[in-house]
């Protein structure tokens, strides 16, 4: 259990340090944690809509300030180039990002080509049987997702990791409002990116 922890510290450290200086980033983040937290209470009550608000309102806001706002020059405050920082990213790096954006984006024109999703469901009569079938199928996207760069991470790292990059993801939101509550106000003030003097005095 010790090693557990200290893996998933490690790489909860790794994503701070090297993915989120910028402060509208680090902003976004919290706003995802928070719409996460809701889809996670709305799991027990309408798994749909819990993963339309994950994806639409959290992982929308989470990845965009990835994708836009996130430095992508020389990290002087690690040392390291965007690229180092994105071969040895344990989790979704940008290109594997990408790839399952365009996944979560198709996946729904499925229902165009047979109403029943190839067996899966009865054909939507209403659309509020459609918007749960869309949602029913970005949920499996989500979860399909985790679980396969889990196993990934088995093979090309070991079980460990694997298992302590799983709980991480499970538990962002949680971390993310630890880390980042404070993001707007900072933002407010005008700071764009994150000093990061807690990261250069380690």
């Amino acid at each position: 259990m010790k090693e557990f922890l200290r893996t998933l510290q490690v790489l909860r450290w790794d994503d701070h340090r090297y993915y989120h200086q910028s402060r509208i980033n680090q902003s976004l983040h919290f706003v995802s944690a928070i719409g996460f937290l809701v889809a996670y209470a709305m799991l027990f009550f309408n798994p749909a809509l819990a993963a339309v608000i994950g994806w639409l309102l959290s992982m929308g806001t989470r990845q965009s300030g990835h994708f836009f706002f996130e430095p992508t020059d020389y990290d002087y405050v690690n040392g390291a180039s965007n690229e180092h920082k994105e071969a040895i990213k344990v989790g979704y790096n940008f290109n594997r990002k990408v790839a399952l954006i365009v996944v979560w984006a198709v996946a729904p024109f499925g229902l165009m080509i047979d109403p029943t999703y190839f067996g899966i469901f009865t054909a939507a009569a209403e659309k509020r049987e459609l918007f749960d079938q869309i949602g029913l199928i970005w949920l499996a996207i989500g979860v399909a997702g985790l679980i396969l760069r889990t196993v990934h991470l088995f093979f090309i790292r070991d079980v460990m990791t694997g298992l302590a990059w799983m709980a991480k993801i499970i538990t962002d939101p949680y971390h993310d409002i630890k880390m980042y509550h404070m993001a707007p106000l900072h933002l407010l003030r005008g700071e764009l990116i994150d000093p990061m003097h807690h990261v250069r005095q380690a």
